[in-house]
């Protein structure tokens, strides 16, 4: 399995901060797996033709080696439109995880998971679709912190599957990431 991390609009050195941060609370299972970074900047982050390139580019004839797909603001709105397009040419999409991609709409034939910086953010996405399993920072974070430091920003993981009410666990953004890829090892 291989985690597609497509960054947002902002420095380099916040997509290695969040991957040190994510990886430095992470279980070893987590360390076995291929992380690649779509390394485009700028207006870069928001084409799915690029990613979709870099992938074919970079996985080559592995479309049915499943991918999971961990992108972030801007790059959010590149991303879910390469996971469509990377299903459409027979690869297979394990799950999509959309930090911070407020405003996106956000449909699939694959699980889909929102992680908000704040309450609002994330109720306001789930109007534009989300999955059953997503977590919000509370107390609410800056945006960019999230991104940089997914291992201090504490919230709350919300799954809505659950028939009577929501099941609310309250623990980090980089705990609920760990959480999801573990879920979709397994499976």
């Amino acid at each position: 399995m291989s985690i597609i991390i497509c960054p947002g609009i902002h420095e380099p050195a916040l997509t290695q901060s969040f991957i040190s941060g994510w990886l430095d609370s992470s279980s070893q299972s987590l360390m076995r797996q291929n992380i690649i970074v779509f390394p485009g900047q700028g207006l870069l982050t928001l084409s799915s033709l690029h990613i979709l390139q870099f992938l074919r580019d970079r996985l080559g004839n592995k479309l049915k080696s499943p991918i999971i797909f961990i992108s972030f603001s801007a790059g959010v709105v590149g991303a879910i439109a390469a996971a469509w397009q990377w299903q459409l040419i027979g690869g297979q999409v394990k799950a999509f995880i959309a930090i911070d991609g407020w405003g996106v709409p956000l449909w699939g034939n694959f699980p889909i998971h929102r992680i908000s910086h704040d309450y609002f953010t994330h109720w306001s996405s789930a109007l534009l679709g989300s999955g059953q399993n997503n977590f919000y920072a509370q107390p609410a974070v800056d945006h960019l912190l999230l991104w940089r430091s997914p291992q201090k920003v504490k919230g709350w993981q919300i799954d809505s599957s659950v028939d009577i009410s929501p099941l609310q666990v309250r623990l980090s953004a980089s705990e609920f990431l760990h959480l999801l890829i573990k879920r979709y090892e397994q499976k």
